[in-house]
Formats: structure tokens, sequence, C-alpha cells
């Protein structure tokens, strides 16, 4: 099984900064890819960004140039640093991660999600 943790979320004014951690354990033998996404109240869940294991990572329109995703793959570890904060972007914070794991017949791919951690943006 493969845990995947998120931590970092909070309230802060418009045009303030967060950064968001997620953290991959477990029975895994490699990270494939890590993305964050997110869901507002009354939406359906949209990417922010995405790394894969090459090193290109993707944003959404909506916050490039303002958030920036990075990995530790030591670590097994990605963050989100969230800059110039605006209200539409309170959402739940979900980590995606699509993992190659262990299992008696050999080995397969999973994707699996965190529990979402909280950003509110208001004044």
């Amino acid at each position: 099984q493969v845990q995947v943790v998120e931590s970092g979320g909070g309230f802060v004014q418009p045009g303030g900064s967060l950064r968001l951690s997620c953290a991959v354990s477990g029975n895994l033998i490699s990270i494939n890819s890590m993305g964050w996404y997110r869901q507002a109240p009354g939406k359906q869940r949209e990417l922010v960004a995405i790394s894969i294991t090459d090193g290109n990572t993707d944003y959404s329109d909506s916050v490039k140039g303002r958030f920036t995703m990075s990995r530790d793959n030591a670590k097994n570890t990605a963050y989100l640093q969230l800059n110039s904060l605006k209200s539409e972007d309170t959402a739940v914070y979900y980590c995606n991660t699509e993992v190659w794991e262990k299992t008696s017949y050999g080995k397969r791919t999973r994707t699996y999600w965190g529990q979402g951690t909280q950003v509110t943006v208001s004044s």
C-alpha cells in the first residue's frame, strides 16, 4: 500500500503565498508522475500542475506564472509554491501520484490520491 499525505494549506489574504507539500511513502518501486489538483465548492476537480519523470512540469493557464511545482525525488516529495494568490484559488488541493508498486506476480502501475488540504484566500 502507498500513502500520500499533503500539508501546508491554510488561510491567506489576496496577494499572499503558501507552500504545499506532498509526501509519498509505502510499498512502491518508483514514481512515474506527481500532480496537484484542486476542487472548489460546486466545481469539478481540475489539474493545477503535473510533473512527470522526464522532469517536465505543466501548469494550468490559470496558475501559470504564479504557482511553481518542484520535486525532491530522494524524499518522494513534491511541493507547490503558491504566490500572488487570488480569491478564486480557494479550493481543496489534492496531490496525485502514479507509482510502480510490487505485486505478488511482479509489478504494476497504480494511481493514488491524498486526502487534500484546504487553501482559503480571503480578505
